[in-house]
């Protein structure tokens, strides 16, 4: 079988390249390393083509003879969204509309990253699927935008597609030293070097924080078993926890109360989201999340090699 990965450089693209590999799949990475990094993909017997979603050529080329597409490639922040709105319409609408269209050329299936921001405004919890999107950044726009697309070429072209909403994933090959990093990793990053964690608001606002395991685990059944669903997927399990909570548990992880910095809440944040996990269990029944207490020590692990790795460069530049 072969998969096209875009953006399988990235965080969540690498480590479904790695569990796509273990499988046995053919796996081809399309990725202009904007936020990803080759470094990623080492020591994986996979294919990357340095060149850019936009660029029309190169990604019909790379899927002809592509079994499934996996669409991660994107402009991946709300606060970049809010700095640069173009790009994040381009690379994000735009792109995914160049992956649809040499996709259903090429006969193949396709799987497509959402996000949870398309709730926006809506106050109901859990997120069910069914219920009114209200996007409040440019980010979230453009992914409603791009899922609409999908779904509206599995309507009219016969494109077999799953579309997933992904809830706050975090965990390995996450980076945490820019200033757009996910906010467990920034947090862990935060704790290690010894500074206060940023915290935006009064930290009670809620997110349902998914492992990456979990989420490449559904991801590569849906790929190898060629899932399509006519509505979008909610990929997370339900949970919710607070910034604060998410703190506590880090320090009591890290053995020491870690000091907290208050900074004004940001716009286009959402206050609380949590998923309704009815459609994941309907059509993954297998899919089993990973304890967050387990979750944030694996993604401590990780980001204390970073750390590391920092301080030997340091040391080795002195």
């Amino acid at each position: 079988m072969k998969v096209v990965v875009t953006g399988g450089a990235g965080f969540i693209g690498a480590n479904l390249c790695r569990e796509l590999a273990r499988r046995g799949a053919e796996v081809l990475v399309l990725d202009d390393l904007s936020t990803g990094r080759r470094a990623n993909l080492d020591g994986l017997d996979v294919e990357l083509r340095v060149q850019s979603v936009l660029d029309r050529d190169a990604v019909v080329y790379a899927c002809a003879g592509a079994d499934t597409v996996v669409h991660l490639a994107a402009v991946p922040s709300v606060t970049r969204s809010l700095m640069n709105p173009r790009h994040s319409h381009d690379v994000n609408v735009t792109g995914s509309l160049e992956v649809l269209e040499a996709a259903c050329a090429a006969g193949a299936h396709v799987v497509l990253a959402s996000s949870s921001s398309v709730y926006g405004r809506n106050p109901a919890l859990p997120k069910s699927e069914e219920m009114a999107c209200v996007p409040v950044s440019p980010y979230a726009s453009g992914k409603l935008a791009a899922e609409s697309y999908a779904l509206s070429f599995q309507h009219c072209f016969d494109l077999p597609c799953t579309v997933f909403r992904f809830f706050n994933v975090f965990g390995p090959l996450q980076l945490p030293d820019h200033p757009y990093a996910a906010v467990i990793p920034t947090f862990i990053w935060s704790a290690l070097r010894g500074q206060p964690l940023t915290v935006f608001g009064d930290g009670e606002q809620t997110r349902d924080f998914t492992f990456v395991d979990s989420v490449v685990g559904v991801l590569a059944d849906s790929v190898l078993r060629s899932v399509s669903c006519t509505r979008p997927v909610n990929l997370a399990f339900g949970t919710r926890t607070s910034l604060n909570d998410v703190v506590a548990l880090l320090s009591a992880l890290l053995g020491r109360k870690l000091e907290v910095a208050r900074r004004p809440q940001r716009a286009g944040d959402v206050r609380h989201s949590q998923a309704s996990g009815t459609s994941l269990r309907r059509l993954f029944p297998q899919a089993r999340p990973v304890s967050l207490e387990m979750a944030l020590s694996r993604t401590i692990e990780w980001v204390e090699r970073l750390v590391r790795t920092e301080n030997e460069a340091a040391r080795s530049s002195v």
